[in-house]
C-alpha cells in the first residue's frame, strides 16, 4: 500500500513538543551524548526538542517523503539553539532499508511509523541492525496507536517474534522500550 502522510496538526505538534516528549524522556530516559535516530520524523517536530533535552552526540531524522524532510529542514534550522553544537542530520530513507552502518545508533525512537507501513518486520530488522550493543528502541505502544489512529491502526501490531534480540525492557503504557541483547536464548 502506498504511504499516505498524516496531516499537519499544529495543536498535536505543541502537545508532542511540550508534553509528550518530556514525559517520554522521564519514563524512558535517554543518556546524554547518545547517538539518536528518529524514524519517520515527518516534519521534524520532535527533533529540536530531542536535541535540547538529550544533548545527543548525533541526531538523525529519517522519513520516506522528501517533502516532509524539506519541512523538517526548515523547522530544525529555524530553532535557534546556540548552546548546542550538534547539528541534526535529515535523510530521505525508508525504515525498511536504512542507509546506515550496523551499530550506528544507541537509541532509535519511533512515534508510530512501524504501525503504518507494509512489512513492519523488515523495519524492525533494520532497527535492530542499526542499534549498537545494548541499544534501545523506544516506540509507541499498540494502545497509543489505537488511541491516536483508531481506524488506520485497526488490527495492526508489531511482529516482535521476528527480532528476538530486541527484548522488552520497560512498558510505560503509551510507550515502551526494547533493548538489543547480544545473545538470544533458544
Amino acid at each position: 500500500m502506498p504511504y499516505t502522510p498524516f496531516e499537519n496538526q499544529e495543536y498535536r505538534n505543541v502537545v508532542q513538543t511540550h508534553l509528550e516528549i518530556p514525559a517520554l524522556l522521564r519514563l524512558l530516559p535517554v543518556g546524554t551524548g547518545s547517538r539518536i535516530l528518529e524514524i519517520g520524523c515527518g516534519r521534524g517536530v520532535a527533533l529540536p526538542r530531542l536535541r535540547a533535552l538529550c544533548a545527543p552526540s548525533r541526531l538523525v531524522g529519517v522519513d520516506i517523503a522528501p517533502e516532509l524532510i524539506a519541512m523538517a529542514e526548515r523547522r530544525v534550522s529555524s530553532v535557534a539553539d546556540l548552546a548546542q553544537e550538534i547539528g541534526t542530520e535529515l535523510v530521505v530513507a525508508d525504515v525498511r532499508a536504512l542507509p546506515f552502518a550496523a551499530a550506528s545508533f544507541d537509541v532509535v525512537i519511533d512515534f508510530g511509523t512501524c504501525y503504518h507501513i507494509d512489512d513492519p518486520e523488515l523495519a524492525l530488522r533494520e532497527i535492530t541492525r542499526v542499534l549498537g550493543r545494548d541499544g534501545c528502541f523506544i516506540h509507541e505502544s499498540t494502545l497509543a496507536q489505537r488511541i491516536a489512529h483508531p481506524w488506520r491502526t485497526s488490527g495492526r501490531g508489531l511482529p516482535w517474534e521476528a527480532v528476538p534480540s530486541l527484548r522488552a525492557e520497560r512498558d510505560a503504557i503509551l510507550w515502551a522500550a526494547r533493548r538489543k541483547t547480544s545473545s538470544v536464548a533458544h
